[in-house]
């Protein structure tokens, strides 16, 4: 079988790890990084330390612009989603007539964006649970997590989309290709963005939050709220999802944070707008009461930029 030529864009936590597993299983990857951590994999490989597989390192290209590069079989789209168009508008050069870009971002309105820029027929969406952050330039640190749930957004079983299983189940990722891909992309939305915005808020992991009965409440409100939304919006929504997010609160490792609660205690831009900003502007489009919810965006919104500074009187 001839090798899969994968770019990815977006080489941190998430990109690295699956980009250095689909690598490692023999995959013709290219990663897409910049700065410090664009010299460390050009020069020694991409490091992968993860607390459930152990520790390797692979040998790719990594360059920061794709200029001059053959069309990819797929982008693996992995940038934050602020970042969205502007990574768009970098991978213009690799995505030929066939090329799939297959998103695994917060949110569920990135692929929209991406239809709108590169064209519909490109963009699959995918949904996966994982923790894995960049430790150092060049090092993945992979805490849990890694099952992949993708498919193209309009249900088709594509060649491409058959042949990224393979690659998948050949690199050892869990994989699953299904045909209603943007009901796993809500199913992922209303976990993450209660578990995100409860941890940021608390600071504090899974552990806690499920053991104290005000802060479980608070999760149980804002699951709520989302589902309600989302059933407001015509998403594919149910109140499975609801009570499927509240099993992975109680199931998940004790000290299951989130990406969201990362970047605010680094003092980095948070991916405040994707996630509690696009219920609330949901919301208020079908008129839905989402009290809780606003007041998680409001309390993490001075953060939203970065760490805030204080405004000159």
């Amino acid at each position: 079988m001839a090798r899969m030529r994968i770019v990815v864009m977006g080489s941190g936590g998430t990109g690295g790890y699956f980009g250095a597993k689909l690598a490692r299983a023999g995959e013709d990857v290219t990663f897409v990084a910049r700065g410090a951590h664009l010299a460390a994999i050009a020069a020694s490989g991409l490091r992968i330390r993860s607390a459930t597989e152990g520790e390797w390192t692979v040998r790719a290209p990594a360059v920061e612009r794709l200029d001059g590069l053959a069309p990819a079989d797929l982008v693996l789209f992995c940038v934050k989603s602020f970042d969205t168009e502007g990574a768009a508008a970098l991978i213009r050069p690799v995505v030929g007539p066939h090329t799939g870009v297959l998103s695994i971002q917060n949110g569920v309105d990135n692929e929209e964006t991406l239809a709108r820029l590169l064209g519909a027929g490109h963009v699959l969406g995918g949904a996966v649970r994982i923790f894995a952050t960049i430790e150092a330039p060049g090092i993945i640190r992979h805490t849990f997590g890694g099952h992949l749930t993708f498919g193209e957004m309009d249900g088709r079983e594509t060649d491409r989309a058959r042949a990224f299983l393979a690659a998948c189940r050949k690199a050892e990722i869990p994989t699953e290709l299904v045909p209603d891909v943007e009901r796993a992309l809500w199913d992922k939305y209303v976990f993450l963005t209660t578990h995100a915005g409860v941890t940021a808020l608390t600071r504090c992991p899974a552990g806690v939050l499920r053991a104290v009965p005000e802060v479980r409440e608070l999760y149980r409100r804002i699951a709520s709220e989302i589902v309600t939304v989302g059933r407001a919006a015509g998403a594919p929504v149910d109140d499975g999802m609801f009570e499927q997010g509240m099993k992975l609160l109680d199931s998940v490792a004790p000290n299951a944070s989130s990406s969201l609660h990362h970047d605010l205690t680094q003092g980095k831009r948070l991916e405040l707008e994707a996630l509690h900003g696009h219920v609330l502007r949901l919301a208020e489009r079908h008129g839905v009461a989402t009290p809780t919810v606003f007041a998680i965006y409001a309390a993490l919104r001075p953060y939203r930029d970065g760490a805030p500074s204080i405004p000159a009187s």
